[in-house]
């Protein structure tokens, strides 16, 4: 190729160099043809000026070596020639190359890009396979048993069934020429069919219009001639029954369609759609309000949502409107008396079963069942008067009630009290003035919408909730009037002109959005809601209010009411949910920051959060008792036991005893004594000094700071939980019997076994001797009055009855030294001896003082007697174990305390065995039943846990619930729009 490209060149080039004129030379480069220079000789330095241009159209050029070459055009150039060749052709080729690859580019990939978009849209349709169930299975099955093709080819064609058609051209001709006869009357029925289609849909027969009657013809066709009020007449009762007429067939058709839809949702419930149904709008809502209605009102935004308020005067028939539109007699009904006496909250949704169930309990009443219905009755009216406080006739308190069934409109109503004028006997004398607070507190709600209902069979004039639904909504932008018992207004008002005015809004100071006319029944309480339907239908059918164009169609019945106000209550929501969302994150975002300053480092727990942390604090308090070591149990019980016991065993015991004049009376005294002591007194003080032990323990360990992480909050919970814990236990009656026989053991036993124990019972006795004298000394300085030391050191003097005493303790110590084996007693001489001394010293004294000096002095000189005795008995074992044979040394005294701290001991470790094995457990459990209780009591804990701190974390959690709830309201409501 390259040999022909040059070939042509050097062709070019001897052309130029033959036309030199004869002149042999050599031929400049320059001479030469561009071609042959950048082929022969591309590095000449000639061409470096030019190597960039040549090197474009040597591309060009090779670019089309396959086509055969043209004559070219020579140009003059300042060293010769340059041939100009046209290469448009190939540069058209060269692009046409170029969009070929793009378009083969962007079919691959739009075909890629197809591919996808077409799997997407095929994911998400729909599976219909799961709705083959709509369509019966033996259409399916019609290709089996039925041969299609055939029946085809036995249809006859298109053309045989045209000759069988009429010729519509002769019919037409036939028709046209009949036009001329009948045209008065083909225009009089336009005109009359015109003007009802035109009444039908303004609902209201028209005051022109006209209709052409016909009561038959003769031989010679003659019409008889009927006067215009006739006709008016004639026509309205037409429009009135054919508007009847589609209406009772709109009802069949709403109620197959009905029964379709319960159908349907059964099936649902069933789960052979296996889908999950998602919660309804109304649900959702409704919950929204039900949060709102235990928020805190400081903040009063839970008012700001809207809900359908109904109000009116008492007996006006506000709870049987709403029964009607519920569908169900579900209040409590009574003959002239306040039935409602708190706002009842019901929301209406859809669904296949028509029941109701309380926001609180899960029991469902069965709607269609009467049994189910007085249940539901009687239950409202118990919630009622259980929400009235004392003292009142009506509560604040809203019960909260969700209907469903099928047909319902999905809103929220709530029914408030009948407004009075006066307050009779029995009520309380503010009630007049709470229910106008109340009715107030739910209308003043800009978002609400009023549902003012007036009783239509008494004077307008008596009316009082017009006045206050004109007060709250001026403008009527929220309003729909509600005139109830027509029937008996129809039958006792003397004007009907006067019921117009008030459907038309001109009669009570008060606008509305819309004025409707609704009968509820007969006042027969027993009616059901079939049967009132079908009345409030023939009434109006038959009402002259209706045939005299004094309501209007769509003004009548609560069902046209019902979709009224579900239509208005959805409008106002759609409007209002959003602004209500964006109030409440701004009051969110004010709790969190007012949180961050003054609870840095604390979390956000609200009150429930709180009570289950201060739970698990105690029960592990509770098991801590379970770690307490067997030796703690024993000291304590020992300790405490005695404390309770030693009066007793010193002085009924010990001291009568040590009077006796030999060992075997002592013993014999001591043995009695201890019987008695034991069948009666001693196991029941050994339970209440473990009970007692218990309780301090767990107080202990209850109130007991755990440093840093002690937490005040819970001070007054633990105590409460405390208190009832222990009001609530009581010790196990068989464990007193048990240990009734294993003290009666101990104290059987009189044998010591080693030296160590009677050292030990040595030490109790004097420990247990020393504590009594110090007493004793106590009690006789009180007595006596300071010593002499006192009295210099501490500037302290005696008074006169204390002079007395211890001239009275002074004679009663020489009396003692006298006869140191004196009896415990004084003899009435030894008492005449001890007055007359001190009278003849001038110093009168009463008998009985001088007896109770000797009292405690005698005990005094006793004790001391004792403890010596003790220090003599301390070598005295080695006699006891001789039974003290050949010995004047009896220690019958240190074998008593022996008895004594042995049976302490015993009863201690029995007690300590109780507490670990049964009464902690119980206590847990106890402790365990008084949180569970504290839990479901919600005012309990409200008074336990209390403050700043929690009130504020209670704050931000509800406005929370609300946000999100509200958030994922309004993302369904989107959805469903």
């Amino acid at each position: 190729m390259w040999r022909t490209r040059a070939a042509a060149a050097c062709v070019i080039c001897r052309s130029l160099a033959s036309s030199t004129y004869g002149i042999k030379r050599k031929s400049p480069l320059q001479n030469l043809h561009l071609v042959s220079r950048s082929i022969h000789h591309p590095y000449h330095p000639s061409l470096k000026f030019q190597r960039r241009p040549l090197r474009i159209s040597l591309q060009q050029f090779s670019s089309l070596n396959r086509l055969p070459l043209r004559k070219t055009k020579l140009l003059n150039v300042k060293y010769g020639y340059q041939s100009y060749r046209n290469f448009w052709l190939a540069r058209l080729a060269s692009r046409l190359l170029k969009i070929r690859y793009l378009i083969l580019g962007s079919a691959v990939g739009g075909g890629y890009t197809a591919k996808k978009t077409y799997d997407q849209w095929k994911d998400m349709m729909p599976d219909l396979d799961e709705y083959k169930w709509i369509i019966p299975d033996f259409i399916w099955e019609l290709d089996e048993h039925i041969d299609l093709e055939k029946l085809i080819k036995a249809l006859p064609d298109a053309d045989d069934l045209a000759k069988l058609l009429p010729d519509f051209e002769k019919i037409g001709e036939s028709f046209t020429s009949l036009k001329g006869i009948f045209s008065p009357g083909y225009n009089l029925v336009s005109e009359v069919i015109g003007a009802s289609d035109l009444l039908l849909l303004l609902g209201t027969p028209g005051e022109t219009a006209f209709r052409a009657t016909d009561q038959g013809y003769d031989g010679d066709k003659q019409y008889k001639k009927v006067s215009d009020k006739e006709k008016i007449d004639q026509l309205q009762e037409e429009l009135l029954r054919t508007q009847l007429k589609y209406q009772r067939m709109l009802e069949r058709l709403e109620k197959e369609n009905k029964e379709l839809r319960k159908l349907v949702l059964q099936r649902d419930d069933k789960g052979i759609h296996q889908r999950k149904l998602k919660k309804s709008l109304i649900d959702m809502y409704s919950e929204v309000l039900d949060i709102l209605s235990d928020y805190d009102a400081s903040y009063n935004t839970q008012d700001h949502l809207p809900r359908v308020v109904v109000v009116g005067d008492q007996s006006a028939g506000k709870t049987s409107v709403l029964e009607m539109i519920a569908q169900a007699r579900i209040f409590p009904r009574g003959s002239g008396e306040m039935m409602t006496r708190s706002p009842v909250k019901v929301t209406l949704s859809e669904g296949p079963h028509h029941v109701a169930l309380f926001k609180d309990s899960s029991r469902e009443f069965d709607l269609t069942k009467e049994e189910d219905l007085a249940a539901l009755r009687n239950e409202i009216e118990i919630r009622m008067r259980n929400s009235v406080k004392e003292g009142c006739t009506v509560s604040t308190e809203t019960i909260s009630l969700s209907v469903k069934g099928p047909g319902l409109q999905r809103m929220v109503l709530v029914d408030l009290p009948g407004v009075i004028s006066t307050v009779t006997s029995g009520m309380a004398p503010d009630t007049k003035e709470t229910i106008f607070s109340i009715s107030k507190a739910y209308m003043q709600n800009p978002n609400a919408i009023i549902l003012c209902i007036q009783d239509g069979s008494v004077d307008a004039e008596r009316s009082i909730v017009t006045d206050l639904v004109s007060q709250m909504d001026p403008q009527g932008k929220r309003t729909i009037f509600v005139l109830t018992k027509v029937d008996l207004a129809e039958k006792n008002v003397a004007s009907p002109s006067r019921i117009q005015q008030i459907i038309e809004g001109k009669l009570f100071p008060m606008k509305a959005l819309g004025y409707f006319a609704v009968v509820t029944g007969k006042g027969n309480s027993s009616e059901s809601i079939e049967s009132i339907k079908e009345y409030e239908e023939e009434f109006f059918q038959n009402s002259k209010l209706l045939k005299t164009c004094m309501l209007k169609a769509h003004q009548v019945t609560t069902k046209n009411l019902s979709l009224a106000v579900s239509d208005c209550f959805w409008k106002m929501v759609r409007e209002s949910v959003e602004q209500q969302a964006d109030a409440f994150k701004a009051t969110r975002f004010n709790l969190e920051t007012e949180w961050k300053n003054n609870y840095p480092r604390l979390r956000e727990l609200d009150r429930n959060e709180l009570f289950e942390k201060a739970k698990n604090e105690i029960l592990d308090e509770v098991i801590s008792l379970t770690q307490v070591t067997p030796k703690h149990w024993e000291e304590i019980l020992q300790k405490t036991l005695w404390e309770r016991v030693s009066t007793h065993v010193i002085e009924n015991i010990y001291l009568p005893a040590a009077q006796t004049m030999n060992s075997g009376t002592f013993n014999t005294t001591v043995d009695i004594k201890l019987k008695q002591w034991t069948d009666k007194q001693l196991p029941n003080k050994a339970v209440e000094v473990a009970w007692e032990t218990l309780q301090e323990e767990f107080s202990r360990f209850m109130t007991e700071q755990k440093g840093k992480e002690h937490d005040d909050i819970f001070d007054k919970l633990k105590q409460a939980v405390k208190e009832e814990t222990i009001k609530r236990h009581k010790w196990n009656e068989r464990a007193e019997d048990s240990l009734r026989v294993i003290q009666h053991n101990a104290l059987e036993d009189r044998s010591i076994s080693d030296k160590q124990q009677w050292d030990a019972a040595i030490h109790f006795m004097e420990e247990t001797l020393q504590s009594r004298l110090k007493d004793t000394e106590s009690v006789i300085e009180d007595m006596v009055g300071p010593d002499w030391r006192k009295r210099w050191l501490y500037w302290i003097g005696r008074t006169k009855e204390q002079n007395i005493r211890n001239e009275t303790k002074n004679e009663l110590e020489k009396l003692i030294k006298c006869n140191e084996e004196h009896a415990a007693y004084l003899a009435n001489d030894e008492v005449t001896t001890v007055r007359k001394n001190l009278e003849a010293r001038g110093i009168t004294v009463d008998p009985c003082l001088i007896k109770d000096t000797w009292h405690q002095i005698y005990r005094r000189y006793f004790l001391k007697t004792a403890l010596n005795h003790c220090n003599l008995c301390r070598r005295g074992f080695y006699y006891y174990q001789r039974h003290f044979v050949d010995s004047e040394l009896e220690c019958n005294d240190i074998v008593l305390f022996w008895r004594i701290q042995r049976m302490l001991a015993i009863t201690a470790n029995t007690l300590r065995q109780q507490l670990t094995n049964t009464e902690v457990r119980r206590l847990e459990k106890n402790v365990k039943e008084v949180l569970e209780d504290f839990a479901e009591d919600n005012e309990k804990k409200v008074k336990l846990l209390t403050g700043k701190r929690v009130q504020l974390a209670e704050d931000l959690k509800k406005v929370r619930e609300i946000q999100e709830k509200l958030e994922a309201f309004i993302e369904a409501l989107h959805q469903e729009k």
